[in-house]
């Protein structure tokens, strides 16, 4: 009863602070980027570009502007029209900009004053002009024939080009669009969290049943096994996390100082040298120094779990992945400690601290598991090949350089994202991010991809790792 009212409690909570990101997605459209202007827009200029909407509500559009360095008089006139056919449009909505307040080489927003409902899919046709312009006094817009990927540019043949007077230009207008998507995991959530609930409490009363006939199960197997050996785990997590700083003059500082200190060199190196244009670059360098630091640390010390305690296994009888299982345990540990100073930056860097920041305890659950299905596949590996931690070191930086840690995922170029996609540090480290920089929930896409990778690993290690212990005895 007790793990049921969590549960519920839990469930509650989680709408409360994801329930927006769960019924609507925030949706917005790069631009090309600016490589030249269509000169003044005169009285005698029109220009028009189409673009299709990919969102079920329409709210904005910007488009870049550039004043010359001046303070210009007069208007602008943006006009949005939805277009069924080459001679068939419909006017949705006209806006009239005071060249006056434009700032020079910056985007000007366009808020619709009513939303466009159902509008995926839609072609709209943007036409701008300006009747009261004259030489001089006015303002021009930008347009490219390319969209940049980090410091790579990469050029489309399948844009619909700009038209001035009628005559396509080599380019498109550099406009931006946003809008929302509603999602269908929210509008049902309250059905998919009674469904769980209801699951949940038909497993309880069945190891309730199972252990009242005195039969037994997996579940029943770990609950014993953990409450049993409560002691024996509490001590190897102790050793392990009281070795790793044996002799060191500053300890558990170390905890503290490495994260830090890995930040600022990182830090000093991709804000001037390599010149990051990464916003709250230290934040977001450092929640990924914090992730990938456990990930590996659990890792390399999981992968001699088994054979570093084999004077253990030969003599007493004790479940044998407790062993990998308290050496992620105790990185663990030493991860909540490298917590701290992520919110010290946090806070110096004055990032908002929203409700959201209350799901960051899930990313970090399901980087635990994966690390634990990683450890126990590591560990039965290195008895029968001891030649699995060199491997491993040369592994560990391979998927440190193919994890965006220091550099942003828009240097990835298109061809390459999927592959990236398949990297689950990838996801916790996004879904840790999305939740303290921009204070909002991922969309729930995002969690089912971490607990995929999370249980897929967690089952999979603890297949590979069950059929390989028993002759764990022939080789260590």
């Amino acid at each position: 009863m007790l793990a049921l009212a969590i549960y519920m409690i839990l469930a509650v909570l989680f709408y409360m602070i994801a329930g927006q990101q769960l019924r609507v997605r925030a949706d917005s459209t790069d631009s090309v980027s600016p490589s030249v202007s269509v000169g003044e827009i005169l009285s005698d200029m029109r220009l028009e570009q189409q673009f299709t909407v990919q969102s079920d509500r329409f709210t904005s559009f910007s488009v870049l502007c550039g004043t010359f360095g001046r303070q210009n008089s007069g208007t602008l006139l943006l006009e949005l029209y939805e277009q069924a056919g080459p001679d068939e449009k419909t006017l949705i909505e006209a806006f009239s900009v005071d060249l006056s307040g434009l700032q020079d080489n910056s985007w000007y927003t366009v808020q619709l004053t009513r939303p466009l409902e159902n509008a995926a899919g839609k072609t709209m046709l943007l036409e701008v002009s300006a009747e009261d312009s004259t030489l001089g006094n006015a303002v021009t817009l930008y347009y490219g024939d390319s969209v940049s990927t980090g410091r790579v540019e990469i050029t489309s043949e399948g844009w619909t080009p700009l038209l001035q007077n009628g005559q396509p230009l080599e380019g498109t207008l550099c406009l931006r669009t946003t809008g929302e998507t509603d999602l269908w995991f929210g509008r049902y959530y309250w059905y998919f969290a009674a469904a769980a609930g209801l699951l949940l409490a038909l497993y309880f009363w069945r190891l309730c049943r199972l252990k009242e006939k005195g039969k037994t199960c997996l579940g029943l197997r770990l609950i014993n096994a953990f409450s049993r050996y409560r002691f024996l785990i509490q001590q190897l997590v102790s050793r392990d996390f009281k070795t790793k700083y044996k002799r060191s003059v500053l300890g558990i500082v170390w905890s503290f100082l490495n994260p830090l200190l890995t930040m600022l060199v990182q830090y000093a190196v991709f804000s001037t040298i390599f010149k990051s244009d990464i916003p709250n670059f230290p934040v977001y360098l450092l929640t990924g120094i914090v992730l990938f630091n456990f990930f590996n640390e659990a890792c390399s010390m999981g992968i001699t779990s088994i054979l570093g305690n084999a004077s253990l296994i030969t003599k007493v009888y004790v479940p044998k992945y407790i062993y990998p299982v308290t050496r992620v345990l105790s990185s663990g540990i030493n991860m909540l400690f490298s917590l701290v100073p992520l919110l010290l930056v946090i806070l110096l860097t004055r990032t908002a601290l929203t409700p959201a920041i209350l799901l960051l305890p899930f990313a970090l659950a399901c980087l635990l598991c994966f690390c634990t299905g990683m450890v126990l596949v590591l560990s039965a590996s290195m008895v029968f090949f001891r030649d699995t931690q060199f491997l491993w070191n040369v592994l560990s930086m391979i998927w440190m350089y193919a994890t965006p840690i220091f550099y942003p995922e828009s240097i990835i170029p298109d061809r390459f994202l999927i592959v990236y996609k398949f990297n689950p540090l990838y996801h916790f480290i996004r879904f840790a991010r999305t939740v303290i920089m921009d204070g909002v929930s991922p969309e729930p896409k995002a969690y089912l991809i971490c607990l995929v990778f999370a249980v897929g690993s967690l089952i999979l290690g603890g297949l590979i790792f069950r059929k390989a212990q028993d002759k764990f005895v022939l080789y260590i």
